[in-house]
């Protein structure tokens, strides 16, 4: 519901109307940037309306009824004119610049219709329970183990039954995976952490990465095999400033695979590099209709391919051909991510 004081904006002379677009714009931002958009029309027409008076006032020189109490009421009478006249049909420039501004609104499409991956209240989040991880049973042994009486009977088993935990040390992941099972299991839970509210689906990015790495078995690595932890095969172009290795790889130039020298992004974990990608798409303009079908499996990879994402003219269509794979339907109990009724 709109601020009643938004609504005492059209009166030119309360600016309390203006200061409440302020508070309007941390509820609703397509409603506050429309008010804002009027008001500037109406500027502009006041000061069309001002240069008109300045053209008919040469014809008025020596008129007795052109006098300096005339003038100020009809520079009121302007200044009112143009706010009403913006607040109506106007000229369509408040249309204009919602159209355009609304582009650069977090959350919005161009056409000032909210992202589907844009959530606007609480109410936007999903509910259900969080997935518990495979690995979940493994850590509770773990932590029941420290918490047993200190001996040195105790201390012994718990060493032999979990020698990471009592060493403080955090479970290592592999560099490489031996089987698509296993790559699902490792990364699935991952990917749903990083997916967060972004409305990505955790199998479509694992699905990417399975595409990108080989399930696993083709990991990007530095000269001296130092992992990279990098599933999407993100370049480490100038917006990088973390660490990079150098390989070559397969691009397709006018439709040829070409062989090229290039640097890629290395991260800390896997972890890491999904809540990269994320971000990746989230703070790049060019994936903004990516994300906006972020709830359509098929459409979001098709959409990735033609955002320029990757080179590989069936790029998309492998990323889909994956997610009917035995190891994810295995992995998520025989479901595929469900794809939006239009």
């Amino acid at each position: 519901m709109q601020d009643n004081r938004i609504a005492q904006a059209q009166v030119y002379t309360d600016l309390q109307g203006l200061n409440a677009l302020k508070t309007e714009a941390r509820h609703d931002k397509q409603a506050a940037l429309r008010q804002v958009a009027k008001q500037f029309e109406s500027l502009f027409l006041a000061e069309m309306l001002k240069s008109m008076r300045k053209a008919g006032d040469v014809l008025s020189e020596g008129n007795y009824m052109n006098s300096q109490q005339s003038k100020f009421y009809r520079d009121m009478f302007d200044k009112q004119l143009s706010v009403t006249l913006a607040g109506n049909q106007g000229t369509g420039l408040a249309d204009v610049m919602v159209r355009q501004l609304s582009q650069q609104i977090p959350g919005m499409q161009p056409d000032g219709q909210p992202l589907a991956a844009h959530r606007a209240s609480l109410a936007d989040y999903r509910r259900s329970a969080i997935p518990v991880s495979p690995q979940l049973p493994e850590q509770l042994n773990r932590v029941r183990a420290l918490e047993a009486p200190s001996s040195v009977a105790t201390d012994t088993a718990a060493q032999a039954a979990a020698p990471e935990a009592v060493a403080g040390d955090a479970p290592t992941l592999p560099a490489r995976f031996d089987s698509p099972e296993q790559f699902v299991q490792t990364l699935l839970p991952l990917a749903r952490r990083a997916a967060g509210d972004s409305g990505i689906d955790p199998q479509v990015m694992v699905a990417q990465a399975a595409l990108e790495t080989g399930w696993g078995k083709h990991m990007i690595e530095g000269e001296g095999g130092q992992p990279s932890h990098n599933l999407f095969g993100i370049k480490a172009d100038a917006r990088w400033a973390g660490g990079s290795v150098a390989i070559t790889t397969t691009e397709y130039r006018n439709g040829l695979p070409l062989k090229e020298q290039a640097d890629f992004r290395a991260y800390g974990s896997y972890e890491d590099s999904f809540r990269d990608y994320v971000d990746f798409l989230q703070s790049n303009p060019r994936y903004r209709d990516v994300l906006a079908a972020a709830d359509q499996p098929r459409e979001f990879a098709r959409r990735l391919q033609q955002a320029g994402y990757a080179t590989d003219p069936a790029y998309g269509q492998k990323i889909h051909s994956i997610l009917g794979r035995s190891a994810l339907m295995t992995a998520t109990g025989g479901e595929t991510p469900p794809e939006r009724e239009e």
